[in-house]
């Protein structure tokens, strides 16, 4: 099938019909000829003001254009003789799910919070009443972080899988086909809770087993192998012999990292980033990276362009501070996993059509900065990641709101006698941030803004807030695993998976990574 990249302009890449001329004339064809196409590639060149489009397409002339129907070949597992015990509902573990169902293998996922439409109660809780329950929040319940985390699919972990397989999983599921061309592919929150649902319906169709309000609470370990799980189910434990398991817990389920802890069961305690989210007005972003002079210029080239958005990185003092999750005409989240803890994270809808853009701005750490907390162990870092919460916590008055302080203040380590309005819902307070993430954090994200303040000129205004603390961006613990066989060098059949276990960063390299660890089941022939 031929082939052809070019460079438009917004508007002719936005509008079929205008395309459609501009690769005849691209071509050279008659103006009789029919011409059938499939955008391939998409990405957007910003650096000038005369902004352009790369396209990459594939095409027919006269004859219509036969594309590959996505299909994957699921099997009846219902009465599998082999089955796979997976611990947790995010994208790690339901991908692992799948992929046991393409192997002839039976999936029985235990996930501690609730589906995604009960989820969605307790959601609202946190942000009106300021209530978190513990097992159903942004973290926990059916499709994990994940489901309330946006939906950005770019990943740089292309050695880590199929990339082009997640996406068309995604677009089987119920996903825009536009994913599979799109340069930074995005699916949005207010989408995600549909697909999550169809990839479960998925899951129970082809014989397999969800158990929701269920939560692993203790394992008994023989001979090197875990030989039985506890799970309450609605107040009720069971106790279930199984041959593997994968546990693909998360992020923030703190409690299985304590339960290794007190079992023996090898756990390191790993790098992770600290930091705030930072919210600007959406129109300034855009004015900034789209080069505009004026906000008419900002709406005329908004009609055929996303909201914008950035990625920003500056070393300072050994440490690396950068932009992580940015979230272009987006939400800030309370996404707190106890009552005694603020934590920010952000998402947009689909159209990324609010009028705030918010990042997380963080600070990498490592272990030398856990040593006030080395009497833990692997959970050093762990224990400082709920400090920082339970300062966020308090600075905010003991409730889920959160302390802000206005970006130019902050840089300036000026008081903020206002705050700008924010999309943080249930509310935030005026603060020093300083004592809230104390000097070391505090200097590196002053100097890192200035950076980026030199590079994205207006990004320091008070019309931009930060806010406290962005603080899960990964794991502060990692379950060591082979590199080959995915096996805890301790526990044979445990297969850590994820973000969880410290194997992932966001939504694709889950669902590649929950894709390796099934393959892995085969591999190690673990049943």
């Amino acid at each position: 099938m031929p082939k052809i990249s070019f460079q438009t302009t917004p508007a002719v890449a936005n509008n079929s019909a205008l395309l459609k001329e501009e690769l005849k004339q691209q071509l050279g064809l008659k103006e009789s000829d029919i011409i059938y196409f499939n955008i391939e590639k998409k990405s957007i060149d910003a650096r000038n003001r005369n902004i352009k489009i790369n396209l990459t397409i594939s095409y027919s002339v006269n004859e219509e254009l036969l594309l590959e129907k996505i299909h994957f070949n699921y099997k009846d597992v219902s009465s599998a003789p082999q089955n796979c015990y997976i611990i947790g509902a995010g994208p790690g573990g339901l991908f692992a799910a799948l992929r046991c169902i393409e192997l002839g293998i039976k999936p029985i996922i235990i996930e501690r919070g609730k589906n995604v439409r009960e989820r969605r109660r307790d959601l609202a809780n946190i942000n009106k009443n300021h209530l978190v329950n513990p097992e159903s929040n942004y973290c926990f319940g059916e499709g994990g972080a994940g489901t309330y985390s946006d939906g950005k699919l770019y990943t740089r972990s292309n050695k880590r899988g199929d990339i082009t397989k997640v996406l068309k999983l995604l677009v089987y599921h119920g996903a825009s086909n536009e994913i599979l061309f799109e340069t930074h592919p995005h699916i949005g929150t207010n989408k995600l809770p549909q697909l999550i649902e169809n990839i479960r319906n998925t899951i129970l169709t082809f014989g397999g087993e969800i158990h929701f309000d269920s939560k692993l609470i203790d394992f008994h370990v023989k001979q090197n192998k875990i030989i039985s799980i506890k799970v309450n189910t609605n107040n009720t434990v069971y106790e279930y012999a199984i041959s593997n398991l994968i546990l693909a817990t998360g992020h923030s389920a703190r409690d299985i990292y304590e339960l290794f802890y007190l079992k023996k069961i090898l756990i390191e305690a790993k790098p992770f980033a600290m930091g705030v989210r930072v919210e600007h007005p959406q129109e300034l972003i855009d004015s900034i990276q789209y080069h505009c002079s004026s906000k008419a210029e900002v709406i005329q080239k908004r009609n055929n362009l996303p909201a914008a958005n950035y990625s920003l990185v500056h070393q300072v003092n050994n440490y690396g501070v950068y932009s992580f999750c940015m979230c272009p005409g987006g939400i800030i989240a309370p996404c707190a996993t106890s009552a005694e803890q603020v934590v920010t994270n952000g998402w947009s809808p689909s159209k990324r059509n609010n009028p705030y853009a918010n990042s997380g701005i963080v600070v990498g750490l490592t272990e030398k900065d856990f040593l006030n907390y080395k009497q833990f162990g692997p959970l050093s870092g762990l224990k400082l990641q709920e400090a920082f919460e339970k300062n966020a916590w308090l600075a905010g008055g003991k409730t889920q709101t959160a302390p802000a302080q206005a970006l130019s203040d902050f840089v300036s380590n000026k008081t903020s006698a206002l705050l700008p309005k924010c999309s943080y819902q249930p509310g935030v307070k005026a603060v020093d941030m300083h004592d809230v993430l104390g000097s070391n954090i505090t200097v590196s994200l002053r100097e890192g803004f200035k950076m980026f303040g030199s590079k994205l000129k207006g990004f320091i205004t008070n019309e931009a807030l930060i806010v406290g603390v962005e603080s899960r961006t990964s794991t502060p613990v990692r379950i060591p695993r082979d590199k080959e066989n995915f096996r805890h060098p301790e526990i044979n059949n445990l297969i850590p998976c994820g973000e969880g276990a410290g194997y992932a960063g966001g939504i694709m390299s889950a669902a590649m990574d929950g894709e390796a660890c099934a393959n892995a089941l085969l591999i190690n022939n673990i049943f």
